[in-house]
């Protein structure tokens, strides 16, 4: 059976992350992606430690079932290539700076005159208008200018950096998927394509849904540690005895009734649902002082079999380890040209016929 993406065809002239994230999703449900590599510029992201011989395992996913064609762009016949390529390939994602792809003659109104339907999706740190579009910005700005930084942490530690960019991702990735997609349906009804203008800071103050809103319609800033998911309740990460940490998520009720019986004060349930800022953190230090007496195998013993929202915070490996990405086809043998193989994390889409 095909793959759901099969027949989609994307000329990919991206690097780092956000872009070739998002050309990876696209691979991994089926498209056909050519990626044009520079001849004098090596992707940084293939010198990311750890490597598996002269690329970094970082590298091999993002860039798997992907083909690579190197064409220096300063050169007219590789422009005149590309111009080619555009009969068979009518997906297009970029991530230079704005302006870039019009000097190399390679813009959005030059190739759809070319091809009509050309879906050309542009990602960057902040859009094609606007005065920040030609500055410079990575994930920590992009997460800064957007208020989201504003509120993640707590006051003890201020903004707080993710394990994962969150921007680059969540924020340029997934919106450009989504994009181009929808394009795609929509071409397939108007027989014409467009282009496609993702912001990764743009995406970023979109991602503050949640807690934003107040702000937005009403002035209200949502601060570290005051909101329900962010410091401001019981919900949160407590260090064990052997410096490992439960996560607790027991917000509702009756998960919350489950978790204080377990530690063995259910009269602190009543101390969960106060709106006393003072009270939680009272609370937050009585739980921290409980769970911090035990290892993590002794609480994960109690938690284990009930159903209280209550887990660990596992290493990446322990994560790929476990019975739960095991069960759902989390990690895979890719093959290598060499018939090497190496392990790892595969797409989280799961299509019931493809």
């Amino acid at each position: 059976m095909s793959s759901p993406l099969h027949g989609l065809k994307v000329l990919d002239f991206s690097s780092l992350l956000p872009g070739p994230y998002a050309t990876a999703l696209l691979a991994d449900m089926g498209a056909e992606i050519l990626r044009i590599d520079s001849p004098e510029r090596q992707d940084m992201v293939k010198s990311v430690k750890p490597a598996f011989k002269d690329s970094s395992y970082a590298y091999l996913t993002l860039h798997r079932n992907k083909q690579s064609c190197t064409l220096d762009l300063k050169q007219p016949a590789a422009i005149e290539q590309i111009k080619a390529l555009l009969t068979e390939y009518d997906i297009l994602v970029e991530q230079f700076r704005p302006g870039v792809m019009a000097k190399l003659g390679l813009d959005y109104d030059t190739l759809s005159a070319i091809n009509p339907k050309l879906i050309y999706c542009s990602i960057s740190g902040y859009g094609q208008t606007g005065t920040y579009k030609d500055k410079a910005g990575h994930d920590i700005n992009y997460l800064a200018l957007s208020g989201l930084a504003s509120f993640s942490g707590t006051k003890e530690t201020g903004p707080v950096l993710s394990g994962t960019q969150i921007a680059d991702i969540a924020g340029g990735s997934h919106h450009a998927v989504m994009a181009i997609l929808a394009a795609v349906i929509q071409r397939s009804q108007t027989g014409q394509g467009q282009y496609l203008d993702i912001s990764m800071t743009d995406a970023a103050f979109a991602l503050t849904g949640i807690f934003g809103a107040g702000a937005v319609a009403a002035g209200i800033d949502p601060g570290p540690g005051e909101t329900l998911l962010n410091g401001g309740s019981f919900y949160g990460y407590y260090q064990t005895l052997d410096n490992r940490y439960l996560a607790v998520g027991s917000l509702e009720p009756k998960f919350a009734r489950i978790f204080f019986q377990t530690l063995g004060h259910d009269n602190w349930l009543e101390r969960a649902f106060s709106s006393d800022s003072k009270q939680q953190t009272l609370l937050k230090q009585d739980i921290a002082e409980i769970i911090r007496q035990k290892t993590l195998e002794h609480w994960l013993s109690l938690f284990k079999p009930l159903d209280a929202c209550v887990e660990p915070v596992l290493t990446v490996s322990e994560a790929a380890r476990s019975a739960l990405m095991a069960e759902r086809n989390m990690t895979t043998e890719i093959s290598l040209e060499t018939g090497e193989t190496v392990r790892q994390i595969t797409s989280a889409i799961k299509f019931s016929k493809s």
